[in-house]
């Protein structure tokens, strides 16, 4: 166990720039005997003590290249390298953190019940494709409502073409994007703009290539195993510097980098049967910094266990992280709208199901998966809503269950809208990928830039098998081949045409809806309730608060014509959104749902795969 203290943290590890004095240089390697520090004109001895080595170098500016040089003459990039400017088999660079002006001194974060997230690839989000090209965009967001992006992994990985789950330079934001200063400023302009900023970090393995944590120490153990490699060493011998080594990394971001929330790639890859579980002393760790720093930093899981202890707090026997992904909401209302049934959606297809997602979150929560062939699942009907992150498209749900497809390359544009409606209409904190926001058809594949033909190969064979469990195989993209990165590319040209102008406009309307309401954005799932049929592919959803406000939203998830029954009460409710509307691309000549609604109004009837939602203020 960590012991993190009470004081503002700083990083310890790797080469502290020191102004005035010079750079010393620390590095925890128990399996090597003997380590120098590489310059450009000297090499310079290491003294070991106890598992680190440690040096200092007078005079040595920020800016300076160096590696450490191990017996035999192989040199290697710093485990805690700050950047690679020349990628993961060049040199470190000396970085001054303290050198960049912050503007964002106000800055405090959001609530999570206030968390609007847009999912981006920074090397596919602008034609540049760097950190700095996204600040220009930063308005547009604004405008949308978007209130935080989410930036996948940054850490260098080998090559210029990656998703960034194969980092290997966890400390280093990638080269080709702009480096540490890049990441800086695109942070700094965000805060101004009122944006947070999260981060998918992966702490469940390491990229194949350029990967040599393991000369230096034993990070990693054969006693599990990932689907991506070797499991990371949090408890086993030697892993409480493996535990520090990642939590450091944690609150590297928080507090270097001003990041406000890090999602965490993949728990479900994770082995720690410590006492102390390594993503509770993770979470708690950056709670504390937070804390300390007057700032509200979230830490959100990506999990494939349906274990409630996940976001349990700590004080119920539970890690305490802030959130979690809620997978089975995607799966529930995709395959309302897509026949696909392979893989893991295997589970999915009623609107009961759905209905499920909305209510009480985990929909295997004990009971039977045929996907899995067992029992499966904890119950989180008690968890507030705000503790899932719900979303309709992200980067693995297109590029695994749909090949590369995009929502709106699968089904109508009605359908596509209805999605919208039930997204932002439901008691969780909604996510968006990039594009999705305007109906882009572009794909989003998964791509990758190695150098290793061996590898490259093994990757494709890989890529390729998983593929086939939801596709054919008549389409599969080469993740090597430059191309499909290129068309993996947004084309904003796009928001100037129809339909996808009118699909933005419907975002941005039901975003300020939601915000406008408190009974849409209090993530009360205890307040909710859904009504529906499977025969007749209706459902109701009622969204309540504490004040007297209600919203409902009214969906038909036939290919038919339907009236769906709904009991509006004693209140009077007013029109706010119907997705068919001529302003969100519907056709002109359709039966318009009435503009208000009493207990004399009994049914609204809706066109093929349309919702509506009306809102009542007391």
């Amino acid at each position: 166990m960590i012991d993190s203290g009470r004081d503002l943290w700083r990083l310890q590890y790797g080469a502290q720039f020191q102004k005035n004095t010079g750079v010393s240089f620390r590095v925890w390697a128990p399996h090597l005997e003997a380590l120098c520090v590489s310059l450009r004109d000297r090499t310079v001895p290491m003294t070991r003590a106890g598992e680190d080595f440690h040096a200092s170098v007078a005079h040595l500016e920020a800016g300076t290249d160096y590696t450490f040089l191990a017996a035999g003459g192989r040199q290697y990039a710093d485990p805690v390298s700050r950047w690679q400017p020349y990628g993961v088999f060049g040199p470190s660079r000396v970085v001054d953190p303290d050198s960049f002006a912050w503007s964002d001194q106000e800055w405090k974060g959001l609530a999570l019940e206030d968390l609007f997230t847009y999912e981006l690839h920074t090397g596919t989000f602008t034609p540049e494709g760097t950190f700095e090209a996204i600040i220009p965009r930063l308005p547009y967001l604004r405008q949308l409502g978007i209130t935080a992006i989410e930036l996948m992994p940054i850490a260098e990985f080998p090559g210029s073409r990656n998703w960034g789950y194969d980092g290997v330079c966890l400390y280093a934001p990638h080269s080709q994007y702009g480096g540490p200063l890049g990441l800086k400023k695109l942070v700094d302009a965000c805060h101004r703009e009122g944006l947070s900023v999260l981060l998918d970090v992966v702490y469940n393995h390491l990229g194949p290539e350029g990967n040599y944590l393991n000369v230096f120490a034993p990070y990693f153990t054969r006693a599990y195993q990932t689907p991506w490699g070797e499991a990371l060493n949090f408890d086993g011998p030697a892993s409480d510097n493996v535990r520090r080594f990642f939590v450091d990394n944690a609150l590297y971001w928080v507090c270097e980098f001003h990041i406000d929330g890090l999602r965490l790639d993949a728990i479900h890859g994770i082995f720690d049967f410590s006492v102390w579980h390594i993503l509770e002393e993770l979470t708690a760790a950056v709670h504390e910094q937070a804390l300390l720093r007057g700032r509200k930093v979230h830490v959100i899981a990506e999990s494939d266990l349906n274990d409630v202890r996940v976001i349990k707090p700590r004080s119920e026997g539970g890690y305490g992280l802030d959130a979690q992904w809620l997978d089975e909401f995607h799966h529930s209302l995709r395959t309302l709208l897509v026949e696909s049934r392979r893989g893991y959606l295997a589970d999915f297809g009623k609107i009961g199901d759905l209905r499920k997602a909305m209510t009480k979150g985990f929909v295997h929560d004990g009971c039977y998966s045929a996907y899995r062939r067992k029992h499966f699942g904890s119950s989180s009907k008690g968890r507030p809503g705000r503790r899932f992150v719900v979303f309709i498209q992200n980067h693995d749900q297109i590029a695994n269950a749909s090949q590369g497809d995009r929502l709106s390359t699968l089904v109508t544009l009605e359908q596509q809208k209805m999605a919208a409606a039930v997204l932002l209409c439901s008691p969780y904190i909604p996510l968006f990928f990039m594009g999705q926001e305007y109906g882009e058809v572009s794909p989003f594949y998964y791509f990758t830039s190695f150098q290793d033909p061996n590898l490259a190969q093994a990757v494709r064979d890989g890529r390729r098998k998983e593929f086939l469990s939801f596709a054919d195989g008549q389409n599969f993209a080469d993740p090597q081949d430059p191309a499909t990165f290129e068309r993996s590319r947004l084309n904003w040209h796009r928001l100037e045409q129809a339909p996808h102008a009118a699909v933005w406009r419907l975002y941005r309307d039901l975003i300020a809806l939601r915000k406008q309401w408190p009974c849409l954005s209090n993530c009360r799932k205890d307040l909710t309730r859904v009504s529906f049929s499977e025969e007749s592919k209706w459902m109701v959803v009622e969204r309540a608060d504490p004040a007297p406000s209600r919203a409902m939203l009214v969906c038909n998830f036939s290919l038919a014509e339907r009236e769906v029954p709904v009991e509006f009460g004693e209140r009077a409710w007013f029109l706010k959104i119907w997705t068919g509307a001529e302003i969100y691309g519907g056709p002109p000549s359709q039966n318009v749902p009435p503009q208000t609604a009493d207990r004399y109004v009994s049914s609204i009837t809706l066109a093929s795969s349309q919702a509506v939602v009306y809102t009542s203020p007391h």
